[in-house]
C-alpha cells in the first residue's frame, strides 16, 4: 500500500530535468526518457497537463502527445467549445535535429511553474509532440549529423521504413504521418510549429523562422501573421539572436554571393501544408553549426515569443481565421495557386557571415568553399523576395468525383486530411462533367520517396460520364479548399496523380498486332481524306517519319479497339452538386 503512495509523491516533487539539462546541454535522452517524463508531467501538474498515446510506430513503440492548459482545457472538444487558440508544436520529425525536444519539456515545465509567460497557459493549449519520428529517435549514433554541433550522439533523418517524414504530409505514406495528421485536424491549431535544425553553409545567424500566411493566403491572415513575425523577430533580437525570415541555403550552392531566396515549398512539407489549410505554419530552423545549448535556448525563445504573442492576440486571430473559414465554406475561394516561383527581381540585404574562399578541387573537380569562422563578416548579397504563381487551378463550383475503382483508398486519404466528402447512393447513367485527358505523361526516371513521379500535361473539358452507385464526390466549398485542389487537381506537384498513385491509367495495356493494322491503314488511307491530310502532314516530321512505332500508332489511335481511357485521369469534376448524395458512415 506504502510503495504506490510513495511512488506518486516522488513523481509529484520530480524535478523533471532532461538528460540535456543534467549534462550541461551535451547530451539528449533515448525515447525511454520521453515516456517518463510524459507519464511524470500530468502527476507533477494534476488537471493541468495530459499525456496521451495517440498511435504506435512500425517498430512499436508508444508515439506520444503532451497537453498544457492552465484551466484544464486539454480535449480538441474542450478547446473549440472555450474558442481557444491552440499551438501545436513538434520535435524530432528528422530525429537527428532534436533541439525541440529537450527545449519543449523545459519550457513547458517552467510554464507550468510559473517561470515563465505567466497566465499564457490559461490563453492558450500547448500541444507538444516531443518527437514525430520515433523509429527513427532511436536509431542513435554520434556520426548521424556530421554538420551539427552537438549533442553527443541523435537520432536519424529518416524513418524505421526509411521515409522522410517532411515530404509525405499530402501522401500520407507513413505510418506515423497518417496517425499525426488524424491527431492535428482533430486539434485543428491555431499555429503549428516544426521545430529543425539547419543543413549547409557557415554564418552567424542562428535561427530562419519562416511563416505563412504571411506572403500567401487570406488577407486578413497575412496581415496578422505579418505583424506577429516582426514582433517575434524584435524579441528575439533584443535576446541576442539574429533571426532569419527565410530558409539560409545559397541559390547557387555553396556560393553566398548568389544570393538567398524567400521561397514558398509546395504542401508536402509541414508548414506550408498548414497553410494551405488556411492556418498558420511555422517551420523553426536553428543553425546547425552553433552549440547544442545555444540551439536549444533559441528554439525555446522562439516558443516563448510566440506563445506570449498568441496569448495576448489570441482571440483576434481566431477571429480572422473564423472568418477565413466561413469564405472558403461558401465556395468563395476558386483560385488556388498549386506552386510559387520567385521573380529574378532582388535586392541587396546585408548577411551576417565570415570570411571565406571558393577554390577548384582537386578532388571533386568542382569549387569548393572553406569558411574561417574566426574572422565574421558582414556580406552585401542579392535577396529574391518577389513570388509569383507559377502554376494556378481553378477550383470547380461543385466538387470533385472519384469512381468506385478508386473509392477505397482515396476515402482513407481525405479522412486523414480532415476533408468532407459523400458517397453517391445510386448510379447515374449519363453525367454531365469535366475530365482530363493527357496530351503528354512523362515519368520521372529515379523513385522518390519510393514513388515513380509522374507529370503531365492536358486540360479540364466537357463530357459526358456514367458516375456509379459508390462514387465519391468531395465538394470544393469547405474550409481546406486549397488542401482539395493540392490533392486531385492534376498537374500540382503534389498532387496524388503526380505522386505516381494513378500510373496504370497511363500505362498502355491493350495492344493491336501489326498484321492487323498494316491492312487497317491502307482501307482508312483509302477511304478518309481527313485522315490521309493528317497522316502526309504528320510525314512531314522527320521524327514521326523514321518511327516505325509512332507510325503504326497513328493508326492505332483511330482503330475500334483503341482504349479510350488511356490517359484519362480517373477523377472527374462538376459544377453542380450530385443528387443521390449519402453521408459517409
Amino acid at each position: 500500500m506504502l510503495l504506490p503512495v510513495l511512488l506518486t509523491l516522488a513523481l509529484s516533487q520530480a524535478p523533471l530535468t532532461t538528460v540535456a539539462e543534467q549534462s550541461g546541454w551535451i547530451r539528449t535522452g533515448r525515447y525511454a526518457e520521453v515516456e517518463s517524463l510524459c507519464r511524470a508531467f500530468p502527476k507533477r501538474y494534476p488537471g493541468k497537463v495530459r499525456c496521451d498515446t495517440f498511435a504506435t510506430t512500425p517498430e512499436g513503440r508508444p508515439m506520444l502527445v503532451l497537453v498544457a492548459s492552465a484551466d484544464g482545457t486539454l480535449t480538441p472538444a474542450a478547446a473549440a467549445k472555450k474558442g481557444r487558440p491552440v499551438v501545436f508544436f513538434q520535435g524530432g520529425i528528422h530525429a537527428g535535429e532534436i533541439d525541440g525536444k529537450d527545449a519543449g519539456f523545459w519550457l513547458l515545465r517552467d510554464m507550468l511553474d510559473g517561470k515563465a509567460l505567466p497566465g499564457a497557459l490559461k490563453q492558450v493549449t500547448a500541444v507538444f509532440l516531443p518527437v514525430f519520428n520515433v523509429d527513427g529517435h532511436e536509431r542513435f549514433g554520434p556520426n548521424n549529423r556530421p554538420n551539427q554541433v552537438g549533442p553527443e550522439e541523435m537520432g536519424w533523418r529518416v524513418t524505421g521504413q526509411n521515409l522522410n517524414l517532411n515530404r509525405d504530409y499530402v501522401k500520407a505514406d507513413a505510418p506515423e504521418m497518417v496517425a499525426v495528421l488524424k491527431l492535428l485536424h482533430s486539434w485543428d491549431p491555431l499555429f503549428y510549429v516544426d521545430l529543425h535544425v539547419t543543413d549547409g553553409a557557415k554564418f552567424e545567424h542562428d535561427v530562419s523562422v519562416q511563416m505563412e500566411p504571411q506572403k500567401t493566403g487570406p488577407e486578413a491572415l497575412r496581415t496578422l501573421g505579418t505583424k506577429l513575425r516582426e514582433e517575434l523577430f524584435t524579441e528575439l533580437e533584443s535576446k541576442g539572436h539574429l533571426p532569419l525570415a527565410f530558409y539560409p541555403s545559397f541559390r547557387e550552392n555553396d556560393d553566398p554571393a548568389s544570393g538567398v531566396s524567400y521561397g514558398v515549398s509546395p504542401p508536402r512539407f509541414s508548414h506550408p501544408y498548414w497553410a494551405v489549410n488556411r492556418r498558420y505554419g511555422i517551420l523553426v530552423e536553428t543553425h546547425s553549426w552553433k552549440p547544442y545549448a545555444h540551439r536549444v535556448a533559441t528554439t525555446r525563445h522562439v516558443l516563448e515569443g510566440l506563445l506570449r504573442l498568441v496569448a495576448r492576440d489570441g482571440q483576434t486571430l481566431m477571429a480572422a481565421r473564423k472568418a477565413a473559414d466561413a469564405e472558403a465554406e461558401s465556395g468563395k475561394v476558386r483560385e488556388v495557386v498549386l506552386l510559387w516561383e520567385n521573380t529574378e527581381k532582388s535586392r541587396p540585404i546585408s548577411f551576417r557571415g565570415y570570411a571565406y574562399e571558393r577554390m577548384p578541387s582537386e578532388v571533386s573537380g568542382q569549387p569548393w568553399i572553406r569558411y574561417d569562422d574566426t574572422k565574421p563578416q558582414v556580406w552585401t548579397i542579392p535577396y529574391y523576395e518577389e513570388l509569383r504563381p507559377g502554376l494556378t487551378a481553378t477550383l470547380p463550383t461543385g466538387g470533385y468525383l472519384i469512381p468506385p475503382a478508386h473509392a477505397a483508398w482515396v476515402a482513407e486519404k481525405l479522412t486523414t486530411h480532415g476533408l468532407r466528402f459523400q458517397r453517391l447512393g445510386q448510379d447515374v447513367p449519363s453525367a454531365q462533367v469535366e475530365v482530363f485527358r493527357a496530351t503528354e505523361a512523362k515519368l520521372r526516371p529515379a523513385s522518390v520517396e519510393g514513388h515513380q513521379v509522374l507529370s503531365v500535361k492536358g486540360d479540364w473539358k466537357k463530357d459526358t460520364q456514367p458516375l456509379p452507385k459508390g462514387t465519391l464526390y468531395v465538394p470544393a466549398a469547405q474550409k481546406s479548399a486549397p488542401l482539395v485542389a493540392h490533392l486531385l487537381e492534376p498537374l500540382g506537384p503534389d498532387s496524388l496523380l503526380s505522386w505516381g498513385f494513378f500510373n496504370n491509367h497511363f500505362e498502355q495495356k491493350e495492344y493491336v498486332e501489326d498484321y492487323i493494322l498494316e491492312p487497317f491503314a491502307r482501307e482508312l488511307l483509302a477511304k478518309d481524306p481527313a485522315v490521309k491530310a493528317a497522316w502526309e502532314e504528320k510525314l512531314k516530321n522527320k521524327e514521326f517519319a523514321s518511327n516505325p512505332r509512332a507510325r503504326l500508332r497513328f493508326f492505332y489511335e483511330r482503330h475500334p479497339a483503341n482504349d479510350t481511357r488511356l490517359n484519362l485521369y480517373p477523377v472527374f469534376r462538376t459544377d453542380s452538386t450530385p443528387v443521390g448524395l449519402q453521408p459517409v458512415r
